[in-house]
């Protein structure tokens, strides 16, 4: 029999219909589920299904970012289809699950569901929300017990091609369903956050897991168990041997993508149809993406009046996850030194979690700097239908992490891949792509350690240093928009991005066996042209 089913561990997955996501590795396993789906794959999405999605947030009358349940757009029972129930042993009792699935093609992503006893059902009320570290620790138990269930009683081992597991929360399905040897092992975070620390004790009662020290850190089982381990890009790869040295020889890199068909606008999508990536010239560019502006401007003025004269001035978009490493901190101050002098419109989005003070603090001097400036906008409900619009209708998209602890990123792949410039900090992916003059603007230090930005005094002099060039960019920027050089970089962004950022280059790179043969392999082989 064929082994010809690949399977996805993940703790979320950002599907449109749905909000069962919490950020950024979410809208990446659902880019591969889209487009594995469209080719005709058998993928499998394994992963916990969220009642109450993520987080909302609304304001208080002093402007306190108030957080609660988040309400799923849709009844999930209208998207989702229930399969049978399964039972697994958790704490020492029986819990029943309900796997949910949604269905394109060959391809479907099944939610676990804790129906009963009453104590499980918390495991599906929020994303990386639960009431305390014990919960947080059954809570993924329970998440690699369903998989394991599922995968023996309802796919079949004999079947896997691939059982990937995101991020290292997933990796206890390798102690949940221990008959199968070659798991593959993705990291997608640098930072502490992605490197949980698990006691001993409760994984040997769960699943016979047996360790020298009271405590494991996840990460290290991961690599430790996995055939093949990846990072997510190439500066990520390289710092995280540094962080687990000892694992090395295990790790390499596939770069993150993006799914073009979910992220280019139809407006950029057509006109590349149309004309090809390589005859395109600025005006064509630069025409297309007026229409996509105007999309935008009809999205923001759901949440202030925004004058029509905005069509024609620059639109500055900083969009992600309102934590530290992201530097929130960086537009903030732009716009509090240059703002008011400068005629343009500045759109912020992204949540905080609602453990996050500091993150929590970035929200609230966002929704204070949309009431006190009439060209700043606050979307706190930033979310994947908004970020369709605020990453391809932007005019100058800015990326700040604090060099060494972004992954990836992606939000500026979207950007390139849709004519809009970035400027940037040297992180991430965004060295692998990004080319000072040419696609976009690069400030800061390109720092291949992480240094702790919490602690460590180097941080703000760092900082200090990284935003004078930060702010001397995004000026350069702001300044020439409309200009026949600032063209010139929409066009380059878009024709010199989107051939590695396509989430299909991931997938090739990831499942080379599943590839597609080209017309050059076919003939090599002497297969006919119009064979599959």
């Amino acid at each position: 029999m064929a082994r010809d089913i690949i399977i996805s561990v993940t703790p979320e997955i950002a599907l449109d219909e749905l909000y069962s996501y919490a950020g950024g590795l979410g809208v990446l396993e659902g880019d591969k589920f889209y487009a594995a789906a469209r080719r005709g794959w058998k993928y499998y999405v394994l992963t916990l299904l969220y009642r109450h999605g993520y987080v909302s947030y609304t304001f208080d009358h002093e402007g306190n970012p108030v957080p609660s349940p988040q309400e799923q757009p849709f009844l999930l029972e209208s998207v989702l289809r229930p399969e049978e129930v399964l039972t697994v042993k958790l704490k020492g009792e029986e819990v029943y699950v309900r796997p949910w699935a949604y269905a394109r093609g060959r391809s479907k992503v099944v939610f676990f569901e804790a129906e009963c006893p009453t104590w499980a059902r918390s495991f599906n009320e929020q994303a990386y929300v639960e009431s305390s570290y014990m919960d947080n620790i059954y809570k993924y138990s329970f998440l690699a017990k369903a998989a394991a269930t599922y995968i023996r009683e309802r796919i079949g081992l004999d079947q896997i091609a691939h059982i990937d597991l995101q991020e290292a929360y997933s990796v206890l399905l390798m102690m949940a369903l221990p008959e199968f040897k070659e798991y593959r092992f993705i990291t997608h975070t640098p930072g502490p956050w992605g490197h949980p620390v698990y006691p001993v004790g409760i994984l040997a009662e769960e699943f016979g897991f047996s360790y020298p020290e009271p405590f494991v850190v996840l990460t290290r089982i991961g690599l430790s168990r996995a055939v093949k381990s990846f990072a997510v890009s190439a500066k990520h790869e390289e710092i995280t041997r540094k962080t687990f040295n000892e694992y090395a020889d295990n790790l390499s890199h596939i770069t993150n993508g993006v799914d073009l068909e979910r992220w280019q606008h139809p407006s950029i999508k057509t006109l590349v149809r149309s004309k090809g990536l390589e005859t395109l010239t600025v005006d064509d560019v630069w025409n297309a993406h007026q229409e996509v502006k105007r999309n935008l401007l009809s999205l923001l003025r759901g949440y202030k009046e925004i004058p029509d004269g905005y069509l024609d001035r620059p639109i500055v978009v900083w969009a992600r996850r309102s934590t530290r490493y992201k530097r929130p901190y960086f537009i903030t101050r732009f716009i509090e030194e240059y703002g008011a002098s400068k005629d343009v419109l500045f759109v912020l989005g992204g949540k905080a979690h609602p453990r996050d003070a500091e993150g929590i603090g970035y929200m609230k001097a966002f929704h204070r700097l949309a009431k006190k400036y009439p060209n700043v906008v606050h979307i706190h409900d930033y979310d994947v239908p908004k970020a369709k619009l605020l990453q391809t209708g932007a005019d100058i998209q800015v990326f700040t992490p604090f060099s060494g602890w972004e992954a990836s990123g992606t939000s500026f792949m979207k950007a390139l891949a849709n004519g809009v410039p970035v400027v940037s900090s040297k992180d991430g992916a965004v060295v692998e792509i990004v080319k000072h003059g040419v696609n976009g603007w690069l400030f800061g230090e390109d720092l291949r350690e992480l240094i702790n930005i919490y602690t460590d005094p180097k941080a703000q002099e760092i900082d200090e240093k990284d935003y004078a060039e930060f702010a001397k960019y995004l000026n350069e920027a702001i300044d020439i928009y409309g200009t026949d050089k600032f063209k010139e970089m929409s066009l380059n962004a878009l024709k010199t991005s989107v051939p590695f950022v396509d989430i299909n280059r991931t997938l090739d790179e990831f499942y080379p066996e599943f590839k597609a043969p080209t017309k050059e392999t076919k003939a090599a082989e002497g297969q006919p042209q119009g064979s599959a």
